[in-house]
């Protein structure tokens, strides 16, 4: 079991975004909902009060606690995407109903960030040849999704 655990809360759609989060990743899945075993600031008895759930393999808790604390940009979720396809199948599902913001990051339908990025961006990032490195992260700044080919081209100089 994982010592510290990402907690997030959610207006009264706690269970909703677990479902679809559990949907997009592999190795994923409701571990239990919870009701709410009496009336709540947030929920009455009987609505759902929190959702357990496993996202890629790690563990999460999704709350109603009701509105008044959006999601901010201080803290998002990083997907490490093997190759084009994987960053273009997480970004089309992550942003139907958000908006797209900038290099790789998006806000999903609940206001939660996301980063989608290709592990070849991390590489290219770390390449020993400052210049490429600056030139990846320059055309990087300028993306929204994160093009791995235009992220190559940029790194070579192209």
């Amino acid at each position: 079991m994982q010592k510290i655990t990402p907690f997030l809360w959610f207006d009264g759609q706690a269970e909703d975004a677990a479902r679809f989060y559990v949907s997009l990743f592999p190795d994923s899945r409701i571990e239990r909902v919870v009701h709410a075993p009496t009336d709540t600031p947030s929920v009455p008895v009987g609505a759902v009060l929190l959702v357990e759930f496993t996202l890629a393999g790690a563990r999460y808790l999704a709350m109603n606690g009701g509105p008044g604390v959006p999601f901010t940009e201080a803290i998002s979720l990083h997907i490490d995407c093997a190759d084009q396809a994987e960053v273009d199948y997480y970004w089309n599902a992550l942003s139907e109903g958000g908006r797209p913001i900038q290099c790789g990051w998006l806000q999903d339908h609940w206001g939660l960030r996301w980063q989608v990025v290709p592990t070849r961006m991390h590489e290219l990032l770390s390449d020993p040849d400052p210049a490429r490195a600056r030139r990846a992260m320059q055309a990087m700044m300028g993306m929204t999704k994160l093009i791995i080919a235009d992220l190559e081209r940029a790194a070579d100089g192209g």
